[in-house]
């Protein structure tokens, strides 16, 4: 059907059972779980410009569905956790917990940033970082996460107050450097930058970064343009918050990863199910360093362990990576 159609009778389709998600087994206990993908039928961009009662009221609809099915807490993944207040009024109105999954996909996505910067010679604590939707829930934790090692950074967001707020407890947290913008072209200076925003793909564009940068992009859809790895092959581009699942997971409905792999979002309910946690976690605008923490720990216990590093959904070798900082070092580049 065309899109303006969709966009149109998507108002109209209940949420859906995609697939019975089966064979995820803690490494720790043994103990196996089992859950459901559920889709709420909205593309992103219609989802931001519908008004939020609205998709509220088709979220929880969701929600009542993973009641029926037996399902004892809600994951809200992608654009599902940005509407509105984070998930707060969706755990009000169900009887089941509820969490976003942004403190693992946060936690996740600067690990795989750490090891990308690693592989690339890159010293965080002697580089600018920059971090692209600041402002936002996953953004700031991320900026949190980073604060006492960090030098310099580089916020980036469209809420100019809540950007000066967050800047000041930066500075309080240790970081010497810190700049804000509301202009994703300020990432051109940054050595590395991560990127979480709700702005529906294609923010990032080739000429905005430095030669030898690494991005990592946990946003879906992706803010990184798909240009980027087409005309820079001297910039590293990464996939953000990617795990592997412990067990032999079925997830029933392919959604563009490894059978084993998936995203962060996912993997902190079932790490909170694994562990037997029945409680709203991560909701709200507001991520705890003490949650985000407490879930990376109990991931680990589990078995849940980052995925290799991946790029536009393929994985990188070893030696691709080592081509990019050859390249990017280069005397006979030209841009």
């Amino acid at each position: 059907m065309p899109e303006l159609a969709i966009h149109f009778l998507s108002r109209f389709w209940p949420p859906v059972q995609l697939s019975h998600v089966t064979g995820i087994r803690s490494q720790a206990t043994g103990k196996e779980i089992e859950g459901w993908l559920i889709a709420v039928p909205y593309t992103a961009q219609r989802m931001l410009h519908l008004p939020v009662k609205e998709v509220y009221r088709k979220i929880i609809a969701a929600g009542h569905l993973a009641e029926r099915l037996g399902a004892q807490i809600l994951g809200l993944g992608a654009y599902t956790s940005v509407v509105g207040d984070g998930g707060e009024t969706i755990a009000r109105n169900l009887d089941i917990a509820v969490s976003s999954g942004d403190s693992y996909t946060a936690a996740v996505s600067v690990q795989a940033t750490q090891m990308a910067a690693r592989k690339m010679g890159i010293d965080l604590s002697s580089t600018k970082v920059a971090v692209v939707g600041a402002s936002g829930a996953i953004g700031a934790a991320v900026v949190r996460m980073l604060a006492s090692e960090v030098t310099q950074m580089a916020l980036i967001a469209r809420d100019q107050e809540r950007l000066v707020a967050l800047a000041e407890e930066v500075k309080a947290a240790g970081c010497g450097v810190v700049e804000i913008s509301t202009d994703v072209t300020a990432i051109c200076s940054a050595h590395v930058v991560i990127t979480v925003t709700s702005a529906g793909g294609n923010l990032v564009q080739p000429e905005m970064l430095r030669r030898g940068a690494v991005v990592c992009d946990v946003s879906r859809p992706r803010d990184v343009s798909l240009k980027v790895a087409h005309a820079r092959d001297d910039v590293l581009v990464i996939d953000g918050g990617l795990v592997r699942v412990p067990g032999d997971v079925t997830f029933g409905f392919d959604y563009g990863l490894p059978p084993d792999l998936t995203y962060g979002c996912f993997a902190e309910i079932m790490a909170l199910t694994l562990e037997g946690t029945f409680e709203n976690y991560s909701i709200g605008k507001h991520l705890s360093l003490e949650k985000i923490q407490r879930i990376d720990a109990l991931a680990a216990k589990h078995g849940f362990e980052l995925a290799a590093l991946r790029s536009f959904e393929h994985k990188l070798d070893e030696s691709l990576i080592q081509r990019v900082k050859a390249r990017a070092v280069s005397d006979t580049y030209v841009s």
